[in-house]
């Protein structure tokens, strides 16, 4: 019986279902490191680990060292140690290298976790992205911004989700930019173009090395956009046809990059554009399974749990692809203003027509503070055998519907 250790910095609701997922596997045996209580998981999976370990610092590799030293002192193998936090990436590898656990290793990581180098090494191979440089000077950010043009891109080397990312558009923004958050050697700064076009992701299941299953959404509009524009609701469309001829060019690109990457076992987030001339651009690539409900997404419109797939495929490096029979779309529920939420309008008048669609929905709650990201403060999850039937649902719900905020 495999001993198989997963690291969750804090107990959000995701990542409970990845645990879940693994702990309802009848041939391991899990334990759980988190700088969380272990009183905070719920008790019917508590009760379902082998093991749960608080620690100080989830997301520090000596002290998920010291902690995976702990498990093995107590006669735990620790065979596989497993997080699905973008953060985590490059530290789990530092402690698979350290302690000889299979697995990405820190190297391979950095190739996904580094996005200056991530491209770097895109671009080494052939494969389509965005012009960018790592820039650890105002100099430098002037040079690039003058060889490539505006509008640019300012985001961290190591971001996620969009975080720190700063869109660029004139030669006053790049001043105010520099001003403001000046790169250092110490503190550099990725600047890329502005792509411009539609933005979509590519989440793919990796068995030795090859995509065994693939699924793409379609980004309504771009994440970028949605977060340069506080009044913009984001939606995400995964649509039920799945090798759609328009895009054979990103099926064909997208695995020559895991590839090149070093990806091997287990799901990966990709997010690429389709510039308006066609052509394609690799955005950026997690080597973990994709968030913003993205899972939940995937679940729904192949009538399946993935989470239970992602499972199977990181331990027992299993996964038989299966139909999608439907369409799935989420709108995610933006305020509008700032400080708590102070009501939701226009959700009771679309809930007889949207009814049957709806499948999963979570709507803010009156006095719940204000999202800082673009996922907002709900969503709502709309299935249907029709892709445009789920287009239509989406935009009724992103059209109709406010939530209301208040200082």
């Amino acid at each position: 019986m495999p001993d198989v250790t997963f690291v969750a910095p804090w107990f959000a609701e995701t990542t409970l279902r990845f645990v879940d997922a693994l702990a309802g596997l009848d041939d391991v045996r899990l334990s759980l490191l988190s700088q969380d209580a272990p009183e905070k998981v719920p008790a019917g999976l508590r009760g379902r680990l082998h093991h749960a370990l608080r620690l100080p610092d989830a997301l520090d590799p000596e002290t998920l060292m010291k902690g995976v030293a702990h498990l093995r002192a107590r006669g735990d193998g620790v065979h596989l140690l497993l997080g699905t936090l973008e953060e985590l990436q490059v530290p789990l590898g530092q402690v698979r290298d350290a302690l000889g656990i299979p697995g990405m290793g820190a190297e391979v990581g950095r190739n996904f976790r580094d996005k200056a180098r991530m491209k770097d090494v895109l671009r080494a191979h052939d494969l389509p992205c965005a012009r960018h440089a790592l820039v650890r000077s105002t100099e430098e950010a002037r040079a690039f911004a003058g060889e490539t043009g505006f509008p640019l891109v300012a985001k961290p080397p190591a971001g996620s989700g969009a975080r720190g990312t700063f869109r660029l558009g004139s030669e006053q923004d790049l001043s105010e930019w520099l001003a403001s958050m000046p790169p250092s050697p110490e503190r550099p700064t990725l600047l890329e173009e502005f792509i411009v076009g539609a933005e979509h992701s590519f989440d793919s299941m990796v068995l030795g090395g090859e995509v065994v299953w693939h699924s793409m959404n379609h980004y309504l509009p771009s994440a970028l956009e949605t977060l340069s524009q506080p009044w913009i609701q984001w939606c995400v469309l995964l649509p039920r046809e799945a090798d759609d001829p328009a895009f054979a060019e990103i099926r064909e690109a997208a695995p020559r990059a895991l590839q090149a990457l070093g990806m091997v076992q287990g799901m990966s987030h990709m997010e690429w554009f389709r510039r308006p001339d066609g052509r394609i651009a690799i955005s950026e690539v997690g080597a973990r399974p994709p968030g913003a409900r993205f899972m939940n997404l995937i679940s729904w419109a192949h009538d399946r749990d993935f989470f239970r797939a992602w499972a199977e495929a990181v331990v027992h490096g299993r996964f038989t692809p299966a139909a999608r029979p439907y369409a799935a779309g989420a709108a995610y529920l933006r305020g509008q203003g700032s400080g708590r939420v102070a009501g939701v309008r226009g959700l009771a008048e679309l809930a007889e027509g949207l009814g049957p669609l709806v499948v999963e929905a979570r709507i803010p709650e009156p006095g719940q503070p204000a999202s800082p990201t673009y996922e907002g403060e709900g969503y709502v999850i709309v299935r249907h055998p029709e892709t445009e039937v789920v287009r239509g649902a989406l935009r009724a719900i992103v059209s109709h519907v406010r939530v209301e905020l208040t200082p």
